[in-house]
């Protein structure tokens, strides 16, 4: 087993004498990159973003932007990792000191004010710049200002105002704060840059396998970052470490180290096993693999599973849904996490794994307490199950206080089956409304049977806001949240009905 290291740039360098705990990007500064900025240190604000070369969608490898403030640099052994400093000479003029296009257009169109966040913003629109399926449309809708798809200066907007007429879809950027408010000309730059020349080495190094996974082993004063080459030796780690932390995206798991100063003596990551990146449809069921990435689940369902599909563009950011897998979000266990209630609703279950073997839980089931779950030490979650088929009739209505990359309120999610005006079947997910994710069991009972009206969505909903223990937090409070369950019903039947005599 090799000493662990990590490409930047091009160029290798080893992650000793960091410490096991060590961000990305405390590596790459203490290394002189310090494009890479410390904003937030939560994964919010987006300075940090780096490029990481992954297993592709449509081609063998994508350039995927991260928060180099969340992951441990250790979790990078083996990997590529192109920071701002390192797009302009990788660009296709290739000499220092030239722009990539990406630069170039935010430079040209006034995109950087006073610059702290302008390195991120260029790493998740360099992302977005080079990702395979982004192609040009010649939709020319005027936009919500009326001023059509361009200027003399080039594009403002393309058929809506989140997509350009490039292609760019701005929902890459979701994860990157501007401080000096300064997005309309970011917007603009992310709408004018083209497609890459065929000479660009980052686009040419899509057509190549990316970096094979590699098993780490990195241990200084006492503390260790471990990663097994299969699932097996995996689990047998975990029976001799119960007390190890298990990390694949590390989103969460970052935060408790930056925001709480958090340290484990022994770090497992399970990101790159092979038995937690499957994704396939059976006869009965979709099993998505617990380390996929939620990007990654999105893009190979296609909108296949149409309530997840929902949930993606909800959940936290691009930059977030890069590292953030179903495997962790349920295995925090947290009562807010976005995917629960749309598992809970598509009565999903959970595979878990031990090193006698695996055994299968139904979600409804999976959750006991505040962050606690019927998972023993040294289980892991190797996967997700949905069950097949799905109900016709889905939602996900989160209520936050933005609209893109914040936590929600109130998360409820609905899959209902209704058959000649009668509601033959109903699910529903909450989040924020109790000490655990939980169905709506009172509610479901009050639906399935009846007709669907408003009469009966309007008794549902008092059924429904009254479900769970809601509080008083920063967020929201108890009222508030309840009412917003019932509204959430109403609103379901009122989108319901539209659909149907639109």
């Amino acid at each position: 087993m090799t000493a662990p290291r990590i490409t930047v740039n091009g160029t290798e360098a080893p992650i000793s004498p960091a410490a096991p705990h060590t961000t990305v990007l405390d590596f790459l500064r203490e290394r002189g990159l310090t494009g890479t900025k410390e904003g937030c240190a939560e994964g919010e604000c987006g300075a940090c973003a780096v490029l990481v070369a992954r297993p592709g969608t449509n081609e063998p490898t994508d350039w995927v932007a991260v928060n180099a403030c969340l992951l441990p640099a250790a979790a990078l052994d083996g990997q590529e990792v192109v920071t701002s400093e390192g797009l302009a000479t990788a660009g296709p003029a290739g000499a220092p000191g030239a722009l990539h296009p990406v630069q170039e257009e935010m430079a040209v169109r006034g995109g950087s004010q006073c610059g702290y966040c302008t390195p991120g913003f260029v790493c998740s629109m360099a992302a977005e710049y080079y990702r395979p399926d982004r192609c040009a449309h010649t939709d020319t809708e005027p936009a919500e200002d009326g001023t059509g798809t361009g200027t003399e200066d080039g594009p403002r907007h393309g058929a809506d105002p989140e997509h350009g007429p490039n292609g760019f879809d701005l929902h890459a950027l979701s994860g990157n704060l501007c401080r000096c408010t300064g997005y309309r000309p970011i917007r603009d730059a992310a709408f004018a840059v083209g497609a890459p020349t065929a000479d660009d080495p980052l686009a040419q190094r899509r057509a190549q396998s990316p970096p094979a996974p590699v098993a780490t082993e990195y241990v200084r004063d006492g503390r260790a970052f471990l990663r097994r080459s299969t699932l097996g030796e995996t689990l047998r780690l975990l029976r001799e470490r119960p007390d190890a932390v298990v990390v694949a995206g590390s989103t969460d798991w970052g935060v408790e180290v930056n925001i709480r100063s958090r340290r484990a003596d022994c770090v497992v990551a399970v990101d790159r096993l092979s038995e937690l990146r499957e994704l396939g449809f059976g006869p009965g069921a979709v099993e998505i693999g617990a380390a996929l990435t939620l990007t990654e689940i999105e893009r190979r369902l296609d909108g296949r599973v149409p309530l997840l599909a929902e949930l993606f563009p909800q959940f936290a950011s691009r930059l977030i849904r890069n590292g953030a897998t179903l495997g962790g979000n349920l295995g925090t266990g947290s009562p807010i996490g976005d995917s629960p209630p749309v598992l809970l609703a598509l009565e999903a279950s959970v595979v878990l794994a031990d090193a006698d073997g695996e055994r299968q839980v139904p979600l409804a089931e999976y959750f006991t307490g505040y962050r606690q779950s019927v998972r023993r030490p040294g289980e892991l979650i190797r996967a997700v199950r949905v069950p097949l088929p799905l109900s016709p009739v889905v939602a996900f209505h989160k209520i936050a206080k933005r609209r893109f990359d914040d936590i929600s309120s109130v998360a409820v999610a609905f899959a209902l089956d209704v058959e000649d005006g009668i509601v033959r079947k109903a699910r529903i997910g909450l989040g924020g409304v109790a000490a655990t994710p939980l169905r709506a069991l009172a509610t479901e009972e009050a639906l399935e049977g009846r007709p669907w009206t408003a009469e009966t969505a309007g008794a549902a909903a008092r059924v429904l806001r009254a479900e769970g223990t809601p509080m008083n937090d920063q967020r929201a409070s108890a009222a508030y949240r309840s009412a917003m369950l019932g509204q959430s019903l109403l609103k379901l039947y009122a989108q319901t009905t539209e659909a149907v005599t639109s």
